[in-house]
């Protein structure tokens, strides 16, 4: 049901330069973004787990939050600099658009090196998970 929810948004995306723009700066929560991270095992797999603030909950999924996204990274690779692997950036910015408004108050947003890098519309058409199933965690 997810993947159908996140295939119907990349369906329905706006493409950033034809996007209107807001007059109104958003209201922003300041950071920090994230309480603390972890790697876990799924089998012979690794997996990051991000676990948010209630700040970065309250900014996650809001449209102009891409600095905030960019801060919460930024803490990401404060507290774990191995985190720093082509992909996964881009999986913690689907999951900071996306998380919150298809599985809101999930405990962590999962991170996995092994994922392959893809399109921005395969990101979001693959529920933040290309490459494989979510793991159960």
């Amino acid at each position: 049901m997810r993947r159908i929810l996140f295939a119907a948004l990349a369906a329905c995306a706006v493409p950033a330069a034809a996007a209107p723009t807001a007059s109104a700066t958003p209201v922003s929560t300041p950071p920090p973004y994230v309480d603390h991270v972890e790697w876990a095992k799924w089998g012979d797999l690794s997996s990051l787990r991000v676990y948010p603030t209630a700040a970065g909950r309250d900014m996650a999924g809001r449209p102009g939050s891409r600095a905030q996204a960019d801060e919460a990274w930024a803490e990401v690779l404060t507290l774990s600099p191995d985190a720093a692997i082509p992909g996964m950036s881009e999986q913690f910015v689907c999951h900071w658009q996306f998380a919150e408004l298809f599985e809101p108050g999930k405990v962590s947003w999962n991170l996995e090196p092994w994922r392959p890098e893809v399109s921005n519309e395969e990101m979001v058409t693959t529920g933040c998970n290309p490459g494989g199933t979510e793991e159960p965690f």
